[in-house]
């Protein structure tokens, strides 16, 4: 269907949220949970820059309700800590999403996904009074049924004062080393989500260990880079598939 070149290439036109991805990456991939699955993540996931911290804990559900689509709620807590205001703690911003495989190539291991979200303004302390969608497609070629390589990107809908629009591409390489460890790199970018502000580039290393039974460790951390300056931003989180 779709060679590894092809799919690079549309890994390079589309976006994703900032936030939340495919755990544990800042990238997605395009497969949905089983039908009549759950998967589970209590997550903390951030970024920062020297003493400053914004982060978000809390719940990341997911459900196969039919074949090929998947119906997600992420729940979050919101943090920050500034050197000016000190520590800042409330509800996050709830996302409501769906993800559709309209793709799946078992031949040729390719698949392709369309995953909407809606992000609503229930933050106590962000500030954010209006409903914001992201609309990505996630693309992802197998090889060898051990070494997988996915991203994609699309466009971020983001109203509000001094908000931009802004679109994020991306792409991640993971391997699988046995059947309790994954373990990848990746990097994205994304244009400026606000007036004056420049665009970020991250890049991250992540793993993922399979436990016994159902559960998992999913980690991942790495550095960003925005007009010269640095930061970083992490993601852990316990797993829960049943």
């Amino acid at each position: 269907m779709v060679n590894p070149r092809t799919l690079v290439a549309l890994a390079l036109l589309g976006t994703a949220a900032p936030a939340l991805a495919g755990p544990p990456y800042l990238n997605d991939d395009p497969i949905p949970t089983d039908p009549g699955k759950w998967e589970i993540y209590a997550f903390a996931a951030g970024q920062g820059r020297h003493s400053d911290l914004d982060a978000d804990a809390g719940f990341d559900f997911n459900y196969g309700a039919i074949e090929n689509v998947q119906l997600t709620a992420t729940l979050p807590a919101s943090f920050s800590r500034s050197a000016d205001r000190g520590w800042r703690s409330g509800t996050g911003d709830v996302e409501l999403g769906f993800k559709y495989r309209f793709l799946r190539d078992e031949r040729s291991g390719v698949s392709a996904a369309f995953f909407p979200r809606a992000i609503l303004p229930t933050s106590t302390i962000a500030g954010d009074e209006r409903t914001r969608f992201l609309i990505p497609i996630w693309l992802q070629r197998d090889f060898a049924g051990t070494t997988s390589l996915f991203g994609g990107g699309g466009y971020e809908i983001n109203p509000g004062p001094g908000n931009r629009n802004f679109w994020q591409v991306g792409a991640a390489l993971t391997h699988d080393f046995g059947k309790r460890l994954s373990a990848g790199m990746e990097v994205s970018h994304h244009s400026p989500e606000r007036n004056g502000e420049k665009a970020t580039t991250d890049a991250g290393i992540g793993a993922i260990v399979h436990l016994s039974g159902r559960m998992s460790l999913l980690m991942s951390a790495g550095p960003s880079w925005s007009a010269g300056r640095s930061s970083y931003h992490f993601y852990g989180a316990f797993g829960l598939n049943f």
